[in-house]
C-alpha cells in the first residue's frame, strides 16, 4: 500500500468513457428486438446482426431522437451534421470485422456535469459523445478450453459518453457516474439499469509528478458506482507503486475484479489508428433540421438540478433532497404533487416516500409509487386539517400503498381519526391535571418543559386520538396561563 505522503507528491487524472443503452424497441441498425435481459443466447438476432454478405443497415429514427435529448441532458445539444463509421477490429463476438460508430463527426460535442464533493461544486466536462452499435459477448465458462459467443447484444442502440479528464480523485469519479445516471435516467433515453449493463464504465485513470499526464490505463465494464470508486483507488496506488520501484505504465486495457477487489491487464491499449476508421459507405450523414432540434429540446422533461431547485424551495436540506432525486420516481411523484397543492403538501409527501440512500447504495432498483397523487394529497390535507397525526399518516400510508384503498376509510376502519371536540378532550384534560398535580404544578411556575409530559398523558389517554395542538391549548387555558 503506497503511503499518503507518497502518493500526495503525484497527480491524479480520471477520465470516464459511459456505454449508454438506449430504450429503443430494436436496434440500431435491425429490426431484431432490443431487450435481450432474459433471453436464450443468440435468439434476438438477425442477417444484421449476424454480418451476413449483402446485409444493409437501416439507421433506427428513435436512436438518434434518444441521442438529441441526451444531448440536451448532457448541456449541450445536437449537431446538425454527424456521420457514421467503421471501427475495425477482429473479435470472435463482431462478425462484421467492424463496428459501426462515430468518429470524427458525432452527434454531440461539448457539455458539462456539475457534480458535489465534500460540500464543493465541480464541473466535469464533456468532450463528446457519439451513437454505436454494440459488440456482442464472449462468455468463458471456467475450467473450459473454449469460449461462448452470444450476439444477442449486438447492434445495440448506444451513446458513448467521454468527459474530459477533469477528475482527479475515486470519490469525484464516483460522483460523476451517479451524476451522468441520473440526467439519463430523468432525460427518459436509457432504463440506465446497471446490473443489466443499460450503463457501463470505461475508466481511464493516470499519475504523474508534473502536469504532463502520465501513461493511461483503461479499466473497462464497471457497472457500479462502488466497482468505479474502487477500480480508481486501486489502479491510483497500483500505478504509484510501479513507478516508485523503477517501473513504467503500460498503457493498457484492464478489467476490474470486484471478488479480489483488483484491477488485471486484458491487452494492450490500441490507437485510434489502429482501427482504420473509415467512413461507413452504407449509411448516409445524419442531417437534422433546425425545427426537429428545437421540438425536442421543448418536449424535454425537468432533470436532476429542476428537482433539486423545487426541493430546496420547499423547505427540504440538500442531503435528503439527494436521497429523493437518487430514486426518480419519488422525486417525480412530489413534484406533481407541489404542481397540483403546492409545497407543503408536496414536502410532507416527500418525506413520507423517502428512501433513504447510504453512499454504497447502486440505482440499479427503484421502487415505483403506486399511490394516486390525489390519495396522497388527501391524506396531506387530513394532516392538515388535524384530522390525523404525522404517526397515524404513516400507518394509513402504509396500508393505502399495501391496498390502495381511500385514505379516510382506512384511517377510520383503523380507528386512528383524531379527536378535535374541544369538550371531550377538556374532560380528559381535566382528568390528567389532577392526576399529575406536581406536572402541572411546573408548568403553571413557567417550566413549560413540563407541558409536553402532560400532552403526552392526554394522548395516553385518548388512545392517540386528541389533537395535541387543541390539548396544548386546553391544559393552558385550565391552568390560567
Amino acid at each position: 500500500m503506497v503511503s499518503e505522503a507518497v502518493r500526495n507528491t503525484y497527480k491524479v487524472t480520471i477520465g470516464i468513457e459511459c456505454h449508454v443503452q438506449f430504450k429503443t424497441k430494436t436496434k440500431l441498425f435491425s429490426g431484431a428486438d432490443n431487450d435481450a435481459r432474459e433471453a436464450a443466447p443468440n435468439t434476438l438476432v438477425n442477417h444484421i446482426d449476424f454480418g451476413l454478405p449483402g446485409a444493409l443497415p437501416v439507421l433506427n429514427k428513435e436512436a438518434v431522437r434518444l441521442a438529441c435529448r441526451a444531448a440536451f441532458a448532457l448541456g449541450s445539444e445536437p449537431q446538425k451534421f454527424s456521420k457514421f463509421d467503421r471501427k475495425h477490429y477482429f473479435y470472435p463476438d463482431l462478425p462484421m470485422g467492424y463496428q459501426i460508430t462515430q468518429y470524427d463527426e458525432p452527434i454531440v460535442l461539448g457539455g458539462s456535469i456539475d457534480i458535489e464533493v465534500d460540500g464543493e461544486k465541480k464541473t466535469v466536462g464533456i468532450t463528446r459523445a457519439h451513437m454505436e452499435a454494440d459488440a456482442g459477448k464472449s462468455t468463458h465458462p471456467a475450467g473450459a478450453d473454449y469460449s461462448l459467443v452470444d450476439l444477442n447484444r449486438a447492434g445495440t442502440p448506444l451513446l458513448e459518453i467521454v468527459s474530459e479528464p477533469d477528475m482527479h480523485t475515486a470519490t469525484e469519479a464516483k460522483a460523476y457516474a451517479k451524476e451522468l445516471y441520473l440526467r439519463m435516467k430523468y432525460a427518459d433515453v436509457s432504463e440506465a439499469n446497471l446490473y443489466y449493463g443499460n450503463m457501463r464504465f470505461d475508466v481511464n485513470v493516470s499519475v504523474s509528478k508534473t502536469d504532463q499526464l502520465g501513461t493511461r490505463t483503461e479499466t473497462k465494464n464497471l457497472n457500479s458506482f462502488r466497482s468505479i470508486e474502487r477500480a480508481v483507488e486501486y489502479e491510483v496506488n497500483r500505478q504509484i507503486q510501479v513507478l516508485e520501484e523503477g517501473g513504467t505504465i503500460v498503457q493498457e486495457t484492464r478489467g476490474w475484479d470486484d471478488t479480489a477487489l483488483k484491477t488485471f491487464s486484458q491487452r494492450t491499449k490500441e490507437d485510434a489508428h489502429d482501427y482504420r476508421y473509415m467512413p461507413d459507405p452504407d449509411l448516409p450523414p445524419v442531417v437534422l433540421e433546425q425545427s426537429y432540434i428545437d421540438e425536442i429540446k421543448a418536449a424535454m422533461p425537468p432533470l436532476p438540478d429542476d428537482y433539486r431547485r423545487i426541493l430546496s424551495e420547499i423547505g427540504i436540506d440538500a442531503k435528503t433532497a439527494s436521497d429523493i432525486v437518487a430514486v426518480p420516481d419519488t422525486a417525480m411523484a412530489v413534484k406533481r404533487v407541489y404542481d397540483a397543492a403546492g409545497g407543503s403538501h408536496a414536502k410532507r409527501v416527500a418525506f413520507w416516500l423517502l428512501q433513504p440512500q447510504s453512499d454504497d447504495e447502486e440505482a440499479t432498483t427503484e421502487t415505483e409509487v403506486k399511490v394516486p397523487d390525489e390519495q396522497l394529497i388527501k391524506l396531506s390535507q387530513m394532516v392538515e386539517d388535524n384530522k390525523l397525526s404525522s404517526t397515524a399518516a404513516k400507518e394509513v400510508l402504509a396500508e393505502v400503498l399495501k391496498s390502495g384503498a381511500d385514505p379516510e376509510k382506512v384511517a377510520a376502519d383503523k380507528n386512528l381519526l383524531q379527536v378535535s371536540d374541544e369538550g371531550a378532550i377538556a374532560e380528559i384534560v381535566k382528568q390528567v391535571l389532577a392526576e399529575n398535580a406536581k406536572a402541572a404544578e411546573d408548568v403553571k411556575n413557567g417550566e413549560m418543559k413540563a407541558i409536553g409530559f402532560l400532552v403526552g398523558q392526554v394522548m395516553k389517554l385518548s388512545q392517540g386520538k386528541a389533537n395535541p395542538a387543541m390539548a396544548t391549548e386546553l391544559i393552558k387555558k385550565q391552568l390560567g396561563i
